[in-house]
Order: structure tokens, then sequence, then C-alpha cells
């Protein structure tokens, strides 16, 4: 993957240095965004935290968590601009190109496309949908319409869920992981997270409201391959290899493998992500047809 010719974003905030300083932040049992890119069930399986504690945002989402009140919090004030270190700049230069596609996208039907923040943390970071931590993987939150990123994730990404092999190889991986989350903001913008999350709430199973979650992240997975489709036709950016290896990141992180890995066995309707055969499809056709409406998850009959 080359980046030689992307344009880097002012609106990434590096609050790294500070947040890792902080440590631990106390309190704030907040919801998540609806775009963590790693199941948090999951998660908790995988790392041995109480699912209890991660999942708490989801039981808001879908309106099951009566006695748990929302707290939203403040990202501390950090300046936005351009990190000057290579992890930063990467970041900084994805979310930049992707800011410059999206905005054509948008423009082509008479559209205006707001760019979110981008929020790079250490360990922990308070945020509008409450506490951001490490373990929860990068997602992106509605309220302040920020992707917060711990880049210790993609260190796990290589390491620890085998969704890339090599640092160089895996650059292309970390873009589709940003894109991902770009991709929630897109839905955002088109009004899309807020038609979902009212269906969540009123649903009437877990697992209606757990079906709906998977399309909203399977569009996103499509959102990301469109962004990858139009930078590729400006730009000429991919090497051979970087979109097998988007592929295996997204069947690495799907729910069926990542359920088999901690528990040894499935169960479907818990999913919320999507399965690794799903998360690559939406991918690739968010990648060969380069449009939004090749990412209309919630008509499809199947997924």
């Amino acid at each position: 993957m080359r980046t030689d010719d992307f344009r880097p974003s002012d609106n990434v905030e590096d609050d790294r240095e500070e947040s890792a300083s902080r440590g631990g932040f106390p309190g704030g049992r907040g919801s998540l965004g609806v775009g963590t890119i790693i199941i948090i069930g999951l998660i908790s399986w995988y790392f041995g935290i109480d699912p209890s504690v991660l999942l708490n945002g989801a039981q808001i989402l879908i309106g099951g968590g009566g006695s748990i009140t929302q707290q939203s919090g403040q990202a501390p004030p950090v300046t936005a601009g351009t990190p000057t270190d290579a992890t930063g700049r990467f970041v900084a230069l994805v979310l930049g190109d992707t800011e410059d596609r999206w905005t054509e996208v948008f423009a082509a039907s008479g559209r205006t496309y707001h760019p979110p923040k981008l929020l790079l943390y250490s360990g922990s970071e308070p945020g509008g949908c409450g506490l951001a931590r490490a373990a929860m993987g990068p997602f992106y939150c509605p309220i302040d319409k920020r992707i917060y990123l711990d880049t210790s994730f993609f260190d796990d990404l290589q390491n620890k869920f085998g969704g890339c092999t090599g640092s160089k190889a895996c650059q292309f991986s970390e873009a589709y992981v940003i894109a991902h989350e770009v991709g929630h903001h897109v839905q955002d913008e088109l009004g899309i997270l807020d038609r979902i999350t009212q269906a969540q709430r009123v649903a009437s199973t877990q697992g209606q409201a757990n079906a709906l979650q998977v399309r909203v992240e399977l569009q996103a997975d499509c959102f990301a391959g469109v962004w990858a489709n139009r930078a590729q036709k400006k730009h000429n950016f991919l090497d051979p290899g970087d979109v097998d290896e988007a592929l295996q990141t997204a069947a690495a992180i799907g729910d069926d493998r990542l359920q088999k890995v901690a528990q040894g066995y499935v169960v479907p309707d818990s999913f919320t992500h999507g399965t690794s055969e799903q998360r690559k499809r939406w991918f690739s056709n968010g990648f060969q047809g380069g449009a939004i409406g090749n990412c209309d998850t919630f008509s499809a009959s199947t997924l």
C-alpha cells in the first residue's frame, strides 16, 4: 500500500501521551458507539473481561439496559492536526483520503459530507459515548462524531487475531479498520444510524436487535470497500496482495471465528458483526462496485 498521494487530514486529535500518563479513568459506565469493529462480548471472552461491563453500551442501544443510565463524558481538549510520528501520520493520511473520497461521493448526489474527528489515545479515554478502553477496539461515537482509536489495536490485529501478516502487509488491513469506522460516520451522515437505533429499541428480542446490528456492521464493511475502490481509481495505491490482506482481516474478526476461538462453539443469535464470510463478501461488494448502492444490507434478503 502506498500513501504518497494521500492528503493528510487535520482532523486527528492525538491524546496518546496524555491518556497514557493519566492511566485508568474512574467512573463512567457509559454506552459505546455503534461502530465497535470487534463485538464487545467476544472481546470479553477473548481477554477474560467481565462481559456485563463491556456489553453495557449494547444494552443501552437495544433498550435492554433498563436500570443502566447512559453517561456521556467529554473528551479532553486536544488540538486537531496531523501527528508527526509514523503511525499517527499513517492514520492521518488514510483519514484524509476517506474525507476526499466521501466528499466526492456526497457531492455527486447534491449532499455535503462533514468529516469526523479521529481521536488517538492510549489505554483509556473519556468521550461522548462513555469511557473508551483499548480492549474495546476502535469505535465510532455518533454523539460527538468521533472515531476513537488506540493504535495498539493494530498490534493485536496482527499478533492476537491473525488478521494480517507482517507490518508492511498489515497497512491496508489497518486502513480497512479506519475506513470501516469512517463507514459508520457515513451511516450517521445519511441518517441510517438513527433509524436503526430506534428499530433496536423496539425490537422484541435480543436476537432481532443483534440481527439489525449485523446489517449495520456489514454495511460499514461495504463502505470501507467503496472507499478503497475510489482511492484505487484515484491513486492506484494498492500493491499485489493488499486486498487479500484486508479480506483476511475481515475474516479474522468475524463473529463465528472469534466465538469458535474463544469458547469452542458459535451462537448465531448473538452475532452483531457478521460471519467471516459475510464480512469478506460485503467488503468485496463495496470494493468491486464502488457505490453506496452496492451496500444496501438492509434490503438484502440474505447476508
